[in-house]
């Protein structure tokens, strides 16, 4: 027929060299991750140590000459070598021992080689027929996870994008468990109920924001959310939480959920997990607990009396990416009672359908938020068999060591002040600058720590955070990598006091010039 195109029979002049599954496709992809790994050796690991010093704008200024989408490609190594010199060599070096910022852990090689396997494997955990073995040993895995943490048999869970996800299922599930426990009301079906507006979640003032955001998402808004004051090691206070609710019953407001925290960002504070579930049970709350930070320490025989009342929680949260050295992204929820997925489970024909349910077939997509997923939990299965569960804990063991050690460090220098004794591996302080012999602080603290911070990542000495505590500002050093030493650490303590002698009297000068202008 005029005009008709002609059919490609043989796509071998497209494909060749593209894709697993020929000998050229074979040859290629050796050749391509060989590639890709002495980039990540030269432009990375050489170069981003553990930044290279590169500001904002000079790495938008490198960025915006490319086309981001060509009409034409030049090719897998002209590529590798661009992305090499414009990206990798501009990362943050996580490896670094002298990067103690975020929780952004060193991932492990055990786990970069199942990333390997995971990514040419392409397996999606929603169906069993695109992941009979990924959806089999997640499973089991997820098993396991659930006895380390005291949840029985009839427990369930499903891996996750991070803590994030998890505390946005749990919260979930929780809305629609107490609307049908209390108004017989399918949230799933129904929509939400004018009771609605009525519904409230407590957590402490340290909380995550995610439990915030996900009572956004749930259209529950985010002052469905009551934060509850804090003891000085920054728990939640039981004392608190009952006055808390006495105020909250007493306007007819309903608390459902409890959120506590094992870990909290700044501090790594653990909230009192028993007397907490206990307050649930007492007042019909559902109890989750984010665990994303501190879960950790169920592997540790040294630490993992923290987690004491864990295991009377209805959900917990906890990330791989984070003291378990796993890439993002990889986490878990665990469910204590694992019929509660009822509450979120649905069918669909060309996935899960109803007849997979009676013949016992596993499809993950009813236990989660998400549809297409990676087998992450490969990452965390080859690290447990390749070091097993002592050897992770020894590793986490380690960094809570060091952690203590740092802040003794820093309590016992005058330059420094010490805001908490570490829970975990995180350490908050500030470099305090004197101008007298008193050595009072100058009332430019903030903006003096500030600054160190900055100059420490222009320079390329250190990457750490800051945080704000009672409207001041604090640096914090999250010590999650085991290949940080004290030595690393008092490094860069003396870098943190060496900028703060050059900077302070710069802003000395500037508050002169101001109160003389305003004179």
């Amino acid at each position: 027929m005029s005009g008709t195109k002609t059919f490609r029979e043989s796509p071998e002049d497209l494909t060749e060299g593209l894709f697993l599954g020929t000998d050229a496709g074979t040859i290629a992809y050796r050749t391509a991750m060989g590639q890709a790994q002495q980039a990540v050796l030269d432009a990375y690991l050489r170069r981003a140590t553990p930044y290279s010093g590169a500001s904002h704008e000079q790495q938008a200024a490198q960025l915006a000459s490319i086309e981001c989408l060509p009409e034409d490609g030049r090719g897998l190594p002209a590529t590798i070598e661009l992305v090499a010199e414009t990206v990798l060599q501009h990362s943050v070096g996580v490896s670094d021992p002298a990067c103690v910022a975020h929780l952004q852990c060193p991932p492990m090689i055990p786990a970069l080689a199942a990333e390997a396997m995971i990514t040419a494997t392409n397996q999606s955990l929603d169906s069993w027929d695109q992941s009979p073995s990924a959806t089999e040993l997640e499973t089991r895995l997820v098993d396991a996870l659930a006895e380390v943490f005291g949840y029985e048999e009839h427990s369930d869970g499903v891996f996750t994008s991070g803590g994030t996800q998890s505390n946005f299922m749990a919260l979930l599930l929780a809305r629609n468990w107490y609307l049908d426990d209390r108004f017989d009301h399918n949230a799933r079906i129904d929509g939400l109920p004018p009771e609605i507006d009525s519904l409230r979640i407590l957590c402490s003032e340290d909380a995550h924001f995610t439990t915030r955001q996900s009572a956004a998402q749930l259209g529950l808004g985010e002052n469905a959310v009551v934060t509850v004051p804090t003891d000085d090691e920054h728990r939640l206070s039981v004392d608190a939480l009952d006055s808390t609710v006495q105020t909250l019953c007493e306007r007819d407001l309903q608390p459902f959920a409890l959120v506590g925290t094992a870990g909290t960002t700044d501090f790594g504070s653990i909230d009192p997990l028993t007397p907490l579930a206990q307050r649930a049970h007492e007042h019909n709350m559902w109890f989750h607990v984010d665990a994303a930070y501190g879960g950790a320490l169920a592997f540790s025989e040294r630490h993992n009396e923290k987690l004491s009342g864990i295991a009377l929680s209805d959900s917990i949260s906890i990330d791989f990416h984070k003291l378990f050295y796993q890439p993002l992204s990889c986490g878990a929820f665990l469910l204590r009672e694992g019929d509660r997925y009822r509450y979120i489970d649905r069918n669909a024909a060309y996935l899960n359908p109803e007849s997979d349910d009676t013949d016992g077939v596993v499809n993950l997509v009813s236990k989660s938020v998400q549809t297409s997923r990676r087998f992450d939990a490969l990452k965390p299965f080859i690290a447990f068999q390749t070091l097993g569960r002592a050897g992770i804990a020894e590793l986490i063991d380690y960094t809570l060591e060091l952690a203590t050690a740092v802040a003794d460090t820093i309590a016992a220098d005058p330059a420094f002040e010490l805001k908490h004794e570490p829970t975990l591996n995180a350490v908050v302080f500030r470099y305090l600058p004197t101008t007298d012999a008193n050595g009072s602080a100058t009332s430019e603290t903030s903006e003096v720590n500030e600054r160190i911070r900055d100059r420490l990542r222009a320079e390329g000495d250190a990457i750490i955070a800051r945080t704000t505590v009672d409207a001041e500002t604090y640096l914090k050093f999250t010590l999650l990598n085991p290949q940080t030493t004290i030595s690393d650490v008092e490094r860069i303590l003396e870098a943190i006091k060496q900028y703060g002698t050059e900077i302070t009297p710069l802003y000395e000068q500037k508050t002169n010039y101001d109160a003389s202008a305003e004179e």
